[in-house]
């Protein structure tokens, strides 16, 4: 996988979101996806210089229309919605270092000089297109990629097979760029490179759609029908195809044209609904540009809701917004990145998410931190400290004053290896398996306290050294768990290390580890905690 070897500093992107409507929870997911990993870069290798960038896509002729029918200019339409995008981001703390808009002045400078690297070196013709496009999906299709459907009113027509969207036959004069030509090309790169695109099964999908053959792709519409875009240069009759123009905006994110730009992106995200856009159209735009191609393209699957596609029409689009009123920022990330997977779509449900956060946020992260800093266990309010008499490091050593047994040195190799199997997660970009192996660890730490009893251990004053070690044993366990978790839910770990009182300069990776065997003892030896400040998150009532 590519993600274990990022260089410093990383280029991680998710595509520009469509402003045709408000964002959703399927963009929502991409860019916390995006975040995660993001944060688990500058986690591993204290890299804070990073390139992270999201944005909107705001040309095209569905944002024309949409523009139109709220009866509001293309430009006052893209304003409003971009801005929620850009609200919806810094509201749950996405760490993005840039966020374009297709509409910039620098982007515009940027598709132009593309477009006539492109046509300078004879990849651009002017010609004549027919055939079938989809303004929904602002996508041409062929007749193998369409089949007889119905529209909304009930009427015949021909609809994509991929999105189920009405398609109408187009024929008009363009510009059409020789994608037909790179077909070998981009066969080699998917051979020479299996880790382009993952999962594989993605890559299989692309592959499949290089042996049917790929057309010459129009690359602009006529201005008298589209004005709202990008111009072609030198020809104020065609505007810039939209998904040029858009996949354009990785390169002016970098700076390009200017000499010295950053390229290529370490990272593409994208949802498998506009995969060919990414693995086809924009890897042969790079190859005739020779340009280089990014490192990899991360494909994944959608989400759901109560198992059905979401639609305006069935009314069953999840608003993010709505969501965290209920669920909290924090609680939505994690139960998007706990059940969502790049392989299989998800399904989203509140109750899902109620049980989910309440169950592994309050019961088991939250109650653990709580049984183990509560004032009647440790009313001195101290991180206590480690006696090796009662755990000493090779069981069996003292066995007069050793109180732990098999389980609890069966524990503390867990907790060694688990910073390891985390970051394997991460490098394979299982995400929900990193928050598994993270919460079924916590349940044996909440095991370890059922099995030693602290709160009979409090009333006998012979047993402090016991009591201590049990309960710095489980602080431990949280703090390493709390740094591995950053990634996924920023906000309660930040109150739940503050309330440890570990630093800010003590909470990279590197101080993910177990170390009260180590030389020199524990890093918390007597550091003040704060036991008064209630739950770190509160359990969440179901409705009704």
């Amino acid at each position: 996988m590519v993600l274990n070897k990022l260089p410093k500093p990383s280029f991680i992107t998710t595509p520009i979101f469509y402003v045709n409507s408000a964002p959703h929870i399927g963009h929502f997911y991409t860019v916390v996806l995006a975040d995660a990993i993001h944060r688990w870069k500058a986690l591993t290798t204290g890299t804070q210089n990073s390139i992270f960038t999201t944005g909107t896509d705001e040309h095209g002729l569905k944002i024309q229309q949409a523009a139109a029918s709220h009866g509001q200019t293309p430009s006052q339409f893209c304003d409003k919605v971009s801005n929620s995008f850009r609200q919806l981001f810094q509201n749950t703390q996405i760490s993005n270092t840039d966020f374009i808009r297709s509409t910039e002045p620098r982007h515009k400078k940027a598709v132009q000089h593309f477009w006539r690297s492109l046509y300078d070196k004879g990849h651009i013709y002017k010609g004549r297109y027919a055939g079938w496009y989809s303004t929904p999906d602002e996508s041409f299709l062929t007749d193998l990629q369409i089949h007889d459907g119905v529209d909304s009113c009930g009427k015949p027509c021909k609809v994509s097979s991929e999105s189920g969207h009405s398609v109408e036959w187009m024929e008009e004069e363009n510009y059409l760029f020789k994608l037909s030509e790179f077909t070998p090309r981009l066969r080699t790169w998917l051979d020479d490179s299996p880790d382009a695109i993952i999962p594989g099964k993605f890559s299989h999908i692309v592959k499949q759609w290089l042996k049917e053959g790929l057309p010459d792709l129009s690359v602009s519409r006529q201005r008298s029908r589209l004005p709202w875009g990008v111009q072609v240069p030198d020809d104020p009759t065609q505007t810039v195809y939209v998904w040029l123009d858009a996949l354009v905006n990785y390169l002016t994110v970098g700076g390009y044209p200017a000499p010295g730009h950053t390229w290529p992106a370490d990272i593409h995200i994208v949802g498998k609904d506009i995969l060919k856009f990414h693995a086809i159209y924009w890897p042969a735009f790079l190859m005739a540009a020779k340009l280089p191609l990014p490192g990899q393209i991360i494909c994944h699957s959608h989400w759901t809701v109560g198992g059905q596609k979401m639609s305006k029409s069935k009314g069953n689009v999840v608003d993010p917004v709505e969501a965290m009123k209920t669920f909290t920022v924090d609680g939505l990330r994690y139960f998007l990145l706990k059940e969502g997977t790049l392989q299989s779509d998800a399904d989203y449900h509140d109750h899902k998410v109620l049980k989910t956060v309440n169950a592994d946020l309050a019961d088991t992260l939250g109650n653990l931190l709580s049984r183990t800093t509560v004032k009647s266990l440790n009313p001195t309010g101290k991180y206590p400290p480690f006696h090796l008499s009662v755990f000493p490091h090779i069981h069996g050593d003292l066995t007069d004053t050793c109180r732990m047994g098999e389980e609890d040195y069966t524990m503390i190799e867990h907790l060694q290896g688990l910073p390891g199997v985390v970051q394997g997660y991460y490098e394979d970009v299982k995400l929900y398996k990193s928050l598994e192996a993270i919460i079924l660890y916590l349940k044996e730490v909440n095991t370890f306290l059922q099995r030693h009893k602290p709160w009979l251990l409090r009333k006998d004053p012979a047993e402090t050294p016991y009591l201590e070690t049990v309960l710095h044993t489980a602080l431990e366990s949280v703090r390493v768990c709390g740094i591995l978790l950053q990634p996924v839910v920023p906000q309660l770990t930040d109150d739940l290390l503050t309330r440890l009182k570990v630093g800010e300069d003590e909470r990279g990776f590197a101080f993910a580890r177990w170390t009260p065997w180590d030389e020199g003892g524990s890093i918390f030896k007597t550091a003040d905690i704060d036991g008064s400040l209630g739950p770190l998150f509160t359990r969440i009532q179901e409705n009704g």
